[in-house]
């Protein structure tokens, strides 16, 4: 090649480098190649890293996309793989036993697909009435529904005979059902039950939205702190998990300094 062919080329590999097209895409891709790592997804992230920003935008919209945003911060306790849905439907099919329907809806559940989570808890309840998982996990579905009147009686019923149940997200649960409603009294009642018992930055930051909303500014302030002060020490599955809730508390001690 000749060195005007040459330089003809390197300023055709310079522009394309320096393209907003070209940053934008490369941006993207390293943005879901993190984002698959973080989930283990490695398949995913060998196809993103070998095969540019093509298999990124195919990422993005296969699963990325389908992340829960009705459920984000409101995580069931466990961890539920997408990959078990084919199993369980196939254990009902032969089975057909209660704990199958109610496994199944946790995990529609933890997908954001809260219709088909209701289906599963109730035909789970139609074979077994009596189980306080189920019920705890439906009235949680319901709440996310923006039902609070027919999640309260069976958030009620699972806290009455167990108010430790789910390590505390029963309660929480309760208690984002009482805000909800309006009983803003009750529902911060209940919240400081939680506190005293969990550092759950879910609890704390709700607590202290409700602190601001009565005019406790200074007892807002003292569990946000709580939550920004704890954050950056929590394992980094943790982390994740709990990203929303700092998000929130980070942006409300702004009102409060």
């Amino acid at each position: 090649m000749s060195s005007e062919g040459t330089g003809e080329f390197s300023g055709y590999v310079l522009h394309l480098l320096t393209s907003p097209v070209f940053l934008l895409g490369t941006i993207f891709q390293v943005w879901m190649l993190i984002d698959a790592v973080r989930r283990r997804e490695w398949v995913w992230a060998l196809f993103i890293a070998v095969f540019s920003v093509f298999a990124a935008f195919w990422y993005f919209f296969s699963v990325y996309r389908s992340s829960p945003l009705a459920t984000r911060g409101f995580e069931l306790p466990g961890a539920h793989d997408r990959r078990r849905i084919k199993e369980l439907q196939a254990q009902i099919h032969h089975l057909d036993k209660p704990h199958h329907y109610s496994q199944l809806g946790d995990i529609y559940f933890q997908q954001g697909k809260l219709d088909k989570a209701e289906s599963c808890y109730r035909a789970s309840l139609e074979r077994d009435p009596d189980d306080i998982d189920t019920r705890a996990h439906l009235g949680q579905c319901l709440l996310r529904l923006q039902r609070p009147d027919e999640a309260r009686p069976l958030l009620e019923s699972v806290i009455t005979a167990n108010p430790k149940h789910d390590y505390g997200h029963s309660l929480m649960a309760y208690a984002e059902t009482l805000a909800a409603k309006g009983e803003v009294d009750q529902a911060i009642t209940v919240w400081q039950r939680v506190t005293e018992n969990h550092t759950y930055p879910r609890a704390r930051v709700q607590l202290a939205e409700l602190y601001l909303k009565t005019g406790k500014k200074d007892l807002a302030r003292e569990q946000l702190q709580e939550v920004l002060t704890d954050a950056p020490h929590a394992p980094a599955f943790q982390r994740k998990r709990e990203r929303p809730w700092v998000r929130r508390a980070t942006k409300l001690m702004r009102q409060v300094k």
